[in-house]
Formats: structure tokens, C-alpha cells, sequence
């Protein structure tokens, strides 16, 4: 058995068939991590929602800022469309409800110790250890889960606090849960998290560093993969690895075997014009 763990797909279903292809994907033997942002500003949302739900227990999603971004949109108080949006399809499907649904009941987090690899959209922050990162992802889903879930969605954005801090509660508490595990790419020296800069790390302004490059940071030593920042590209440090690869900006869509951090990717021909604003 083979398990891949698959970049941002953000409605590129056509690239995801022919990755799976490539890999010669065996839904009896093989299993699928898609590292969040399923759907939105790709030209098949609806019909990607729909195919990897339909897989089953043979995938696993961590959800991401845009599949969160969807659930806003759909449950908190009609939150308007952005201009780059295609998620339409979705809030008008006939089995809106049944995808909406499942969507909020996918994980922050998802840990798998016989393999050592842990999955989450956009990374950890420096103050948490695997503990302690799944402590806060258990809290934010069970919110998620709950009768108190569109309260949730009509609040959680805002870029503060921006720096953890074990004794925030409520509101700020949850939301600095949220914007670490789904938004979170660069640290300042003090460990909290900069949303100014999205861009390539050559690029990044002064004093700030990639959050996997955070000096002593708790999840040091631990196998992670995650996707959410297209301009990075596909990266190892000591252990992380990125997935996103930029597929609906006309790059790849990429897949890693974790057995043996190998990398197979697809082209995914014309896409949108990259833009250092993407989120």
C-alpha cells in the first residue's frame, strides 16, 4: 500500500485524475492525503467537492482557508462572493447540503504515527508541539461540529491575536487556531504570524522567516506536510515538505509518497495569472 499526500487542488479535477493515473492510484491498496483547499477559484469546484468525497475512506482532507471560506459563504449570513470565486456551483448543487456537511466535519489536523507524518493546510506555529497542536485542532473541530458552528463562521476573520498565547480564550483563541492552521507563512522574530507577506522566501520582508524556519520551534523533528503557499514551491527542510505547486496559477499538481518523500507531479497547462496577493 502506497499513500500520497496531494497539494492544494482548489477545483482542478482534471489535473487530479491525470496525477492519479501517473501514479497509478489502486483505490483497493492505495490511500490519498489532499492537504485542504479542495475547492475555489479552479474551474471545477463542485464536480472536485464531489470526487473526493465520493472516495471515501480512502482519502483524508485537512481543511484549508478556502474550503473554510466556502463554509462561510454558504451558512454565515450569505458572506459576499470575491471576484476570483467558483464556488457558485457548489451553493446551488442539489446536493449542497450533503457536501457542505461532510466538508465541515474534515480535521485541522491529521496524524498518522506508523507512517511519522503529520498533514495539516499551512503549518504550525513555533509554541506547539504535536500535543499541543492537536489539542488546538481538536478544540476548533469541535466548534466546527457543533450547533454553535455558523457563530463560529461569522467570526473567525481577522488577522488577531497574532502570537499564541495558552491563556487566550474564546473568540481570539479560536481564531488564532484557525489563521495558524489554514493562513500562517511567515514568523516574526517573536514568533507571531505576519499575513503582510505572501510571497516567495527570497522575497520576504526583514526579520521575518518561514514558520518551518523558526529557530526552536516545538515541532522540530517531526514529518510534516502541508500546502497553502503556491509561491514557495516544492520544498524539504529537515523533515517539512510542501506540496502546493501552483496548480490553478498553470504549474503543477504535485504528490508525495510518503513512504519515500518522492515526488510525481502533472502539468496543469494555462491557469490563472499568479499574483503575490493569492491567499
Amino acid at each position: 500500500m502506497a499513500v500520497y499526500a496531494v497539494g492544494d487542488l482548489q477545483g482542478c479535477l482534471d489535473p487530479l485524475k491525470r496525477l492519479l493515473d501517473r501514479i497509478r492510484f489502486d483505490p483497493a491498496e492505495d490511500r490519498l492525503w489532499f492537504v485542504g483547499d479542495l475547492v475555489n477559484r479552479g474551474p471545477a469546484s463542485l464536480e472536485t467537492l464531489r470526487f473526493v468525497h465520493g472516495l471515501g475512506d480512502r482519502a483524508v482532507t485537512v481543511l484549508g482557508n478556502h474550503d473554510l471560506h466556502l463554509l462561510a459563504t454558504a451558512w454565515a449570513d450569505g458572506r459576499p462572493l470575491k471576484k476570483r470565486d467558483t464556488i457558485e456551483d457548489i451553493l446551488a448543487a442539489p446536493d449542497r447540503e450533503i457536501l457542505l456537511e461532510w466538508l465541515r466535519r474534515q480535521p485541522l489536523l491529521h496524524d498518522d504515527r506508523a507512517l511519522d507524518f503529520t498533514m495539516v493546510h499551512a503549518g504550525l506555529p513555533p509554541q506547539w508541539g504535536l500535543d499541543d497542536a492537536r489539542a488546538a485542532a481538536a478544540e476548533l473541530e469541535a466548534v466546527l461540529r457543533s450547533d454553535r458552528f455558523v457563530d463560529f463562521l461569522r467570526q473567525m476573520y481577522g488577522d488577531r491575536p497574532d502570537r499564541w498565547d495558552p491563556a487566550l480564550a474564546g473568540m481570539e483563541r479560536l481564531r488564532f487556531i484557525v489563521n495558524a492552521f489554514t493562513r500562517m507563512r511567515y514568523l516574526r522574530p517573536d514568533g507571531s504570524l505576519d499575513f503582510s507577506n505572501k510571497g516567495a522566501a527570497r522575497r520576504a520582508g526583514e526579520g521575518l522567516v518561514p514558520w518551518f524556519r523558526y529557530p526552536a520551534r516545538r515541532s522540530a523533528g517531526m514529518r510534516i506536510v502541508f500546502g497553502h503557499w503556491s509561491t514557495l514551491g516544492a520544498i524539504e527542510h529537515q523533515g517539512v515538505f510542501s506540496t502546493d505547486t501552483g496548480c490553478v496559477w498553470g504549474g503543477r499538481l504535485t504528490a508525495l509518497r510518503l513512504d519515500d518523500a518522492a515526488r510525481i507531479h502533472v502539468e496543469c497547462g494555462p491557469g490563472l495569472r499568479p499574483e503575490e496577493t493569492t491567499s
